[in-house]
Formats: C-alpha cells, sequence, structure tokens
C-alpha cells in the first residue's frame, strides 16, 4: 500500500507540474503576441481551461471509483445484499465527471467563430 501511495503522489505532482509549465507556457506565448493575435490568444486559453477542468475532474472521478469500488468489492465480500444499495455512490462519484464534460462541452460551444 505504501508503494501506491507514492505512486499517486508521484503522478500528482507531475501532473501540476505539467499544468503549471503549460500555464507559463502560454503566457510568454501570450506575451509574445501582437495585437492582431490576441483573439487566437484568447481563444487557445479558452480552449486550454476546457482541457484542464475535463482533466482534473476526470482524474479525481478516476481516483475516486478506484478506491470506491475497491471498497465496494471488499464489502461485497463479507455481506453480497448490500453491493446493489453501495453502488448509488458509484454514480455519485461519476457525476463529478459528467457534470465537468458538460461544463467544458459549454466552454468550447462558447468559443467564438475564429
Amino acid at each position: 500500500m505504501v508503494v501506491l501511495k507514492v505512486k499517486r503522489a508521484g503522478i500528482l505532482w507531475a501532473l501540476v507540474f505539467a499544468m503549471l509549465l503549460a500555464g507559463v507556457l502560454n503566457v510568454g506565448c501570450a506575451m509574445a503576441a501582437e495585437a492582431a493575435d490576441q483573439k487566437i490568444v484568447d481563444l487557445g486559453m479558452i480552449a486550454m481551461a476546457a482541457g484542464i477542468a475535463i482533466g482534473i475532474a476526470g482524474f479525481g472521478a478516476g481516483i475516486g471509483l478506484g478506491m470506491g469500488v475497491s471498497s465496494i468489492a471488499a464489502a461485497g465480500a463479507e455481506r453480497p445484499e448490500i453491493i446493489g444499495r453501495l453502488f448509488i455512490y458509484v454514480v455519485f462519484i461519476e457525476a463529478i465527471a459528467i457534470y465537468a464534460l458538460i461544463v467544458s462541452i459549454f466552454i468550447v460551444i462558447m468559443l467564438p467563430a475564429a
């Protein structure tokens, strides 16, 4: 279990570093852009925001589903009659990712034409 926690922490820090690096590079590109290209930079930042929204929510939902389903399997091994009632919690965890997907779709739909 210790190895799993270390791997999970390493993956989380790698994702945080990648997001910070993407933000810094995007800001650098935005500062280098001229006034005529400002609309393209704005569209890129909006698209990156949609991607980050679904990425973070998907990552969190994936971790939650992994922990939740493993707990349901352990509880089902002891008392098989409660498995059906416990799967409602899986639906709640999946709803987070679905809400993020809907928000990301709205963000992309609201993009002005380039």
